[in-house]
C-alpha cells in the first residue's frame, strides 16, 4: 500500500540538521532530476528578487522563502514529516502517532514535491519554495520534468497493493498512475454537506484527508482493493460513497462530512 500526500506550501523551517544530500532521498533513481531542479531554482533565486518572486508566484512580503532558496544546498534539513506543515499535515500530525501507527506511516506514506518527485516521510529535507505550477527559465515547466520517470516510481512503491492518491490536481500533473495499477488506485473526493447541499471546501478537504490517513494508520489495517478500503473507513464511522468503478481507471470514493463531524474532530 501506497499512500500518497499532497506537499504544503508551508514549511517549517528546521533550526539546525545537515545540509541537503540528494543521495540521502528515497527514490534514488530521481536523483539526477532533482539535481537539475535544485540547481535551476537556486540559480533562479541568486539573481533578481523581483523575477524570482515573478517565477515562483511570491508576494512582496515573501522575499525570506527566495532567499531560503538561493541557499536550498546550505540549509538545514529535518525529516519531510516536521518540515511539511499546513491543515492536512496537521490534522494527520504524525509526531503524536504511537510507535505501530509511526512505523506504517514510514513504511507506507509519501509526500509528492515539485522540487524531489516523491518523498518518504522520514527523508532529509530543506523548507524551500517551488510549486508544481512552477515554470523554471530554461527548463520549463516543472511538472514537464517528472511526467516520465515518476509513474514508473509510483509504480515500483505500490508494488501488488494499493495506491491512495490524495494529491491535489497540480501534483497529479506531476504524474498519473500507470495504466497497469489504475484498478488498484483510489483517490478521494471530500464533500461538505450543508443544508441538503454538498459542496467541495478546500479547508474541510484538507483537514478531513489528513484526518482518513491518520485513522487508516492507527487502526493497523492494510486494505487491497478500493472496496475493503471503503469497509476500512466506513467501520471507523466515515460516510464512504463510492460511485461506479470504470475498469481501467483509477476509483474515486467520496467522502462526505458535515459540521458535526468537524466540531467533534475539534474537540478530540
Amino acid at each position: 500500500m501506497l499512500v500518497l500526500l499532497p506537499p504544503s506550501e508551508g514549511k517549517t523551517a528546521p533550526a539546525d540538521g545537515p545540509s541537503l544530500d540528494l543521495g540521502a532521498l528515497s527514490f534514488p533513481r530521481l536523483t539526477a532530476t532533482r539535481d537539475q531542479l535544485a540547481r535551476a531554482l537556486v540559480r533562479l533565486a541568486s539573481g533578481r528578487p523581483a523575477r524570482a518572486a515573478e517565477v515562483l508566484g511570491l508576494g512582496p512580503t515573501q522575499s525570506d522563502a527566495i532567499e531560503a532558496d538561493a541557499r536550498l544546498w546550505d540549509l538545514p534539513c529535518a525529516q519531510a514529516a516536521e518540515v511539511y506543515t499546513g491543515v492536512l499535515f496537521g490534522e494527520l500530525d504524525l509526531a503524536t502517532l504511537d510507535q505501530g501507527a509511526r512505523d506504517r506511516a514510514s513504511a507506507t506514506v509519501a509526500v509528492a514535491s515539485a522540487l524531489f518527485g516523491v518523498l518518504r516521510i522520514d527523508d532529509p529535507i530543506p523548507a524551500y519554495r517551488l510549486s508544481g505550477s512552477v515554470s523554471l527559465p530554461r527548463l520549463g515547466p516543472v511538472a514537464s520534468r517528472w511526467r516520465d520517470s515518476l509513474p514508473r516510481e509510483l509504480t515500483a512503491a505500490t508494488g501488488d497493493g494499493l495506491l491512495i492518491d490524495l494529491r491535489s490536481g497540480t501534483y497529479v500533473n506531476l504524474g498519473k498512475p500507470q495504466p497497469e495499477i489504475a484498478d488498484r488506485t483510489v483517490t478521494v473526493r471530500v464533500l461538505h454537506e450543508a443544508g441538503g447541499v454538498r459542496k467541495v471546501v478546500s479547508h474541510f478537504n484538507k483537514a478531513t484527508k489528513g484526518r482518513l490517513v491518520r485513522a487508516l494508520l492507527t487502526s493497523g489495517a492494510e486494505p487491497c482493493s478500493v472496496g475493503e478500503l471503503v469497509q476500512v473507513w466506513s467501520d471507523l464511522g466515515w460516510h464512504v460513497e463510492q460511485p461506479d468503478v470504470v475498469p481501467g481507471k483509477p476509483t474515486q470514493i467520496d467522502v462526505v462530512t458535515t459540521d458535526a463531524d468537524h466540531a467533534a474532530a475539534a474537540t478530540g
